[in-house]
């Protein structure tokens, strides 16, 4: 729904009518709130719509006005399919940017602000993905708090992520053995708490504790690839009909730990149905589409994440910017075309309108944007760039410009038989010596007691 276009018509029609804006709302579909919400950013049903006009027709004495244009999100599962899904341009992305190393050191300087108590620290990833942040920011945890128990929850949908993020756990495990890893693939909302929000689902439920034995990393590994038969059969995920979007099958909780620091771990170790979230530090990055809603990531993911914080802990969402290199290669092959229209001041602004009076406790720091705001890079020689700019050079920056974008299958199928795109991209390339994106940043920190 256009908001711009259906608030100028109730605010033209309250002035002439000199009605408030709340009597406005109340009358017309009993929410005095309606258009602070509009304001907000917040989406109404065509229901709502036509309820609208139909109030400022009657109250006007006119015919109702043609009906607003709608741009409903796509709901088709084939098309609305996860795009992190795509493995070949994920790997490719993340083989050749340096994106997860340098979300790793914005991540961890947050830890300089952290302060946990006993009986241990406690991270969630909202979305670990192959783990490399992660396994990251846990060697600096290691560093920071070396002797301090850790509990190490995160989310997962992708079977294959959750096998790539394993395989980084016998190191860490090494390093830092009082340590409880947790791996889920339920939703924002049930992840932090380990627990279905459906009864129904509830009692589906699947928690596999794995007690490690041995003591080194090679000990650690092999157990953990025994898991692959449970990982394959329960580890799956299907395609809402309703949103279109990946969502599992039956949730299923995986908790790690060494046998040999089991009693000095008792406290922290999950059990079902005993699980507290109160997490120091909360990683969100890049944990939902550049086009989604900002309603929808206020209130599917960053509020519920925010919930799960506890006095003292701090949150980081992380997603991209905009504004660089990058996105010349999108705009060269489509004029126009911005996915990055959703910034980190208006998703605070609707993040604290959701939490509502449960939010009065956070602090909500968008920071200026050399603070805010970093820069990765595509990884390339010297002279793969400022000479003869190759095929391969070409296409990873156009696979890397198009991943960050987010451009969808059907869309890249129509050009993949010209030259458009590896001519933008070694335009781009020339033209910046290189090829580098921005990412920005915020903070949601919950005040200490």
């Amino acid at each position: 729904m256009k908001n711009d276009q259906l608030l100028a018509q109730i605010t033209e029609f309250c002035r002439q009518s000199d009605m408030a804006e709340s009597t406005f709302g109340r009358r017309a579909v009993n929410d005095g709130k309606l258009v602070h919400r509009l304001r907000e950013g917040k989406r109404i049903t065509i229901d709502t719509l036509d309820r609208i006009q139909a109030y400022i027709a009657a109250s006007t004495g006119t015919l109702p006005p043609p009906r607003l244009d709608v741009v409903p999100e796509k709901r088709d599962p084939k098309s609305n399919f996860r795009f992190f899904e795509n493995r070949q341009k994920y790997l490719l992305f993340v083989h050749t940017c340096s994106e997860k190393r340098v979300v790793a050191e914005r991540v961890g300087l947050e830890l300089a602000s952290i302060h946990p108590r006993p009986p241990a620290l406690r991270l969630f990833d909202a979305g670990v993905g192959d783990g490399t942040v992660l396994s990251k920011v846990l060697r600096t945890m290691h560093g920071r708090f070396p002797h301090i128990p850790f509990y190490v929850a995160g989310k997962e949908l992708s079977l294959e992520d959750v096998r790539l993020t394993l395989e980084k756990v016998p190191d860490r495990l090494f390093e830092h053995p009082a340590s409880v890893f947790v791996i889920t693939n339920m939703n924002y909302a049930e992840a932090p708490w380990l627990t279905p929000a459906s009864p129904s689902v509830a009692a589906s439920m699947i928690w596999h504790e794995v007690v490690l034995q041995g003591d080194s990393s090679g000990d650690f590994e092999a157990q953990i690839t025994a898991l692959k038969p449970f990982l394959e059969q329960n580890w799956r995920a299907n395609v809402s009909p309703r949103t279109g979007m990946p969502v599992y099958e039956r949730p299923v909780a995986l908790v790690l730990y060494r046998e040999d620091h089991r009693f000095l771990l008792d406290g922290i170790i999950p059990r079902a149905g005993r699980v507290e979230a109160n997490f120091d530090l909360i990683i969100a990055s890049q944990p939902y589409r550049a086009r989604s809603s900002v309603n929808f990531r206020a209130k599917r993911i960053i509020a519920p994440l925010a919930r799960a914080l506890k006095p003292g802990g701090r949150l980081i969402g992380i997603h991209s910017h905009g504004h660089d290199p990058g996105l010349d290669i999108i705009q060269a092959v489509w004029p126009g075309e911005n996915p990055f229209s959703v910034s980190r001041h208006e998703l605070l602004r609707a993040v604290k309108y959701e939490l509502g009076s449960s939010g009065r406790d956070l602090n909500f720091n968008a920071y200026a944007d050399n603070r805010s705001i970093f820069r990765y890079e595509m990884e390339a020689l010297p002279n793969e760039v400022t000479g003869a700019i190759g095929t391969s050079t070409a296409f990873a920056a156009w696979n890397a410009a198009v991943y960050v974008a987010q451009i969808e299958e059907d869309r890249l199928t129509e050009v993949a038989h010209s030259s458009r795109a590896l001519d933008a991209a070694r335009e781009v390339l020339r033209k910046h010596n290189g090829l580098w994106f921005y990412d920005e940043s915020y903070v949601i920190s919950r005040r200490r007691d």
